[in-house]
């Protein structure tokens, strides 16, 4: 069985396998189009990108790339106007340029570093707490406390709804392929909106296992205390994507699923429950999926990808 993890975009879903991705719009007319290309991973090339918590970074790397560039493929097909012969799917994928893609990733993903790193470092800092252990708690304490309450913030807003109900269409999907059911929206509508691999839960055990990293470098000055925080990010996350990958791998061991609750609840504020349209919408993107994964090669399943 091919491992196989997603995104929801606008109007629509994201699903990627081990060397290829595709993405499924509903367009303004009601139609489904999609588009698809390969995946070049180095994991699947050198196997120094397949030591454990490397291949964690690569394959973030990899995430934030295929998901920015499905986004613009779904906002160009969300926007536009229904064309009497239809548009080439090429032709949309390039309808943004990559200095506007490479400007909207450094702006995501600096206003998340700044937000959800740097900020709880200095506000810790800031109160006077003087102990290493205390410090390195509080300020866990502190990001893990505005990591939800910005999720809380965001789920309230009218707009992202649609977002999340497609969201949770893709882990319907995931799901039901995983269960090996026939994948048809009726059959996927009955599982579970909830997936051990989410990208959501995958955040909230960066900033878990962060406080444990965070331990060995004490209370530096508030300059290196900025630096350790951006610095080390990449190693955290590497120790997540284990994590959330040795979950995916034991989805029956309850003592595992009990330990992981906190990241499984948290999905609760970014999945709303899907329409069979917006079903629809997912396995199409997921059937696109399956079917160039089949001529993979052993080698390349070997890499792992989120839900």
């Amino acid at each position: 069985m091919t491992t196989v993890g997603g995104q929801a975009v606008l109007e629509g879903v994201m699903m990627r396998g081990p060397s290829n991705w595709a993405v499924a719009v509903r367009k303004p007319d009601g139609d489904i189009a999609h588009v698809n290309q390969p995946i070049r991973s180095p994991m699947a090339r050198h196997w120094v990108f397949r030591i454990p918590v490397v291949r964690g970074v690569v394959a973030l790397g990899e995430s934030l790339a295929i998901g920015f560039r499905a986004l613009a493929i779904s906002a160009n097909y969300a926007a536009q106007e229904e064309r009497e012969n239809g548009a080439e799917a090429e032709d949309v994928s390039t309808e943004l340029t990559r200095g506007q893609l490479f400007f909207a990733f450094a702006i995501a993903i600096g206003f998340a570093v700044m937000l959800f790193k740097v900020t709880p470092a200095l506000l810790t800092n800031w109160i006077g707490i003087k102990g290493t252990g205390s410090f390195v708690i509080v300020e866990g304490l502190i990001r893990v406390t505005m990591f939800v309450l910005y999720l809380g913030i965001i789920s309230l807003l009218p707009d992202l709804r649609r977002v999340f109900q497609y969201h949770a269409a893709e882990h319907k999907a995931i799901n039901a392929y995983e269960a090996g059911e026939e994948l048809e929206p009726e059959t996927v509508q009955r599982y579970s909106l909830i997936h051990p691999r989410c990208g959501t839960a995958f955040l909230l055990w960066v900033m878990v296992i962060a406080i444990f990293v965070f331990a060995f470098f004490g209370r530096p000055a508030w300059y290196w205390l900025i630096a350790t925080r951006i610095l080390l990010l990449p190693v955290i996350a590497g120790l997540a994507y284990e994590l959330i990958r040795f979950a995916g791998r034991h989805q029956r061991n309850r003592i595992l699923m009990a330990l992981l609750a906190p990241g499984l609840w948290l999905q609760r504020l970014t999945t709303r429950e899907p329409t069979l349209d917006q079903l629809e919408v997912s396995i199409r993107a997921l059937k696109e999926v399956l079917s160039l994964e089949g001529g993979a090669s052993t080698e390349t399943r070997k890499v792992e990808v989120m839900a």
